[in-house]
């Protein structure tokens, strides 16, 4: 996602609306968290005027990240929304938001689009666990059991005297 100059400023006071499919594969060498990308979404519009470009864009896709449990592989959806602002001259422009300077005649945005996957990258995510790549719900002498069925399962070793109170309750009546 490459734009000139010369090829913005034929939009200036217009909007300049994109809607691209981008491949970001790159991330993968950038940061080992990140196993795979699908090719992202994004869709949005410039607004260019005399002295800035600003970018309002929305990126759809998902990243494969490594389950921090078991390590198989997690469809992560990545659904961003940003504001990117550009300075065509170097200027003493200040402002509270982050902008970006113009290097030459070309607004790159695919650093910034690197930049922006590998900041929502989460520091954990896992897996659903109810599938067969997830976590084992049983094993050897052992289950994972919810909290209902605990409650309703009777322990093995005081089934006996469970009866013996049984036995005493009908007895009494």
């Amino acid at each position: 996602m490459k734009w000139t100059l010369s090829q913005l400023q034929k939009y200036r006071s217009k909007d300049f609306p994109f809607d691209e499919i981008v491949n970001v594969d790159e991330l993968v060498k950038m940061d080992n968290e990140i196993r795979d990308a699908s090719p992202m979404r994004i869709t949005g519009r410039a607004d260019i005027d005399s002295e800035k470009v600003i970018v309002h864009f929305k990126m759809e896709g998902h990243l494969i990240l490594p389950c921090s449990r078991t390590l198989v592989d997690v469809k992560y959806p990545i659904n961003v929304e940003t504001i990117e602002t550009f300075l065509l001259k170097a200027s003493d422009y200040e402002t509270e938001e982050e902008v970006h300077q113009v290097q030459g005649d070309v607004i790159d945005m695919m650093p910034i689009i690197h930049e922006i996957l590998v900041l929502e990258v989460p520091m954990q995510v896992f897996c659903d666990d109810s599938g067969e790549e997830g976590a084992p719900q049983s094993g050897k002498d052992w289950e994972v059991i919810s909290e209902q069925e605990k409650t309703e399962k009777i322990d093995p070793r005081l089934a006996g005297l469970a009866q013996l109170l049984n036995q005493k309750d009908s007895s009494d009546s």
